[in-house]
């Protein structure tokens, strides 16, 4: 045999999409795996044109489910972010839009049977110990892909995934501030470099002389801002404790500027080397920490709500994201209790997907 076959289901997740796969399909060093993946996706060319990636760093996502042995959990996630064209992996981050997948792909796969109209999944993502809720529906014993909820950078409705993320300060790096500063400087530019679901390094958009309106491609097409934007995010990543970051998907970056369409603030994301055309489930919740934490880059630019659980709207490159944040001002930031975000998903297809013996032969 030349290949090997490998179960898989293909899902949109929230703006993200990819292969989710039952962790005991794979290989359990995490060498071989990287390599698995690597020829899955088919990485190393922009187009991904021998593999089932999509050429963009938001389709070359993958989702790996098993049952968990966590008293809490259900079902453990386990992320991995494929270069497009590097042919490398990082396994260091999570996904929350891959996440909106878990619960459903976790019921298709049968790793958890369905309770009623809806089915409430335990979700630890193994990545950075993370605990999330998905509510699921699932009427006569089945996922429901179609349904009313809409999400900004998905065309039509879906059946709302509902997610409760709890844990997620201090993921990667141990600290809600990793530097300890709320403010720190590289290069003349202030950022606040914050952990709550994905480390981040966020700065003002006019600190780069820009707008913080600009499209995803057009800030795509912005070499001299990368350039200057990556230099100040090495230089933060490495004073937050992260190792390899010139290498690492982690810090991811975020701009700020003040909101323009009736949300609470204006935000752009990055994967870091690219524009995200929509927003990151996990950047949408350390945006919504940075806008609620005093003397943090985004004060003076929204109006912080002063209800618990507040409300924070991010306008995005496609269109608006709503965090609901069950919070409380501490000396040292916030005590952030649970951030609640609807996304949605669906079944794209389900089969084998094939990889190369000589890459992995399952012997």
């Amino acid at each position: 045999m030349t290949q090997t076959a490998i179960p898989f289901l293909f899902m949109r997740g929230g703006t993200s999409r990819g292969p989710y796969l039952n962790r005991a399909d794979l290989p359990e060093d995490l060498d071989t795996l990287a390599e698995v993946l690597v020829a899955m996706v088919g990485s190393g060319h922009p187009l991904n044109i021998d593999g089932i990636g999509g050429g963009n760093a938001v389709a070359t996502k993958v989702a790996m489910l098993s049952k968990s042995d966590d008293d809490w959990a259900d079902i453990d996630y386990f992320f991995a972010q494929v270069s497009v064209e590097e042919c490398t992996v990082d396994f260091k981050p999570t996904c929350g839009n891959i996440l909106s997948g878990v619960g459903p792909s976790a019921i298709e796969i049968g790793l958890i049977a369905p309770t009623g109209g809806e089915t409430t999944v335990n979700i630890r993502a193994v990545n950075t110990g993370a605990r999330v809720t998905a509510i699921v529906q699932t009427p006569q014993g089945a996922v429901a892909y179609d349904g009313d909820a809409a999400i900004d950078g998905v065309p039509g409705t879906a059946a709302p995934v509902g997610l409760q993320f709890m844990d997620t300060i201090g993921g990667a790096t141990g600290a809600f501030l990793p530097t300890g500063n709320l403010i720190d400087t590289f290069d003349e530019i202030d950022v606040t470099c914050m952990d709550v679901a994905m480390p981040m390094v966020i700065a003002k958009a006019s600190a780069f002389g820009l707008s913080g309106y600009e499209s995803a491609e057009d800030l795509n097409d912005n070499t001299d801002f990368f350039a200057a934007m990556e230099a100040v995010r090495i230089q933060a990543g490495e004073a937050m404790g992260i190792k390899d970051v010139a290498s690492s998907v982690t810090p991811k970056f975020g701009l700020l500027a003040p909101a323009k369409d009736g949300g609470t603030i204006a935000t752009r994301y990055f994967m870091p080397w690219s524009a995200h055309p929509t927003m990151a489930v996990t950047g949408a919740q350390c945006f919504a920490s940075c806008v609620l934490t005093p003397g943090s880059v985004a004060e003076g630019m929204a109006v912080r709500s002063n209800q618990r659980p507040a409300a924070v709207t991010l306008e995005h490159a496609s269109g608006q994201i709503d965090v609901l944040v069950d919070y409380e001002l501490t000396e040292n930031g916030i005590d952030l209790r649970s951030a609640g975000l609807v996304r949605t998903a669906r079944l794209l297809a389900r089969g084998e997907v094939m990889i190369p013996a000589s890459v992995w032969s399952k012997a």
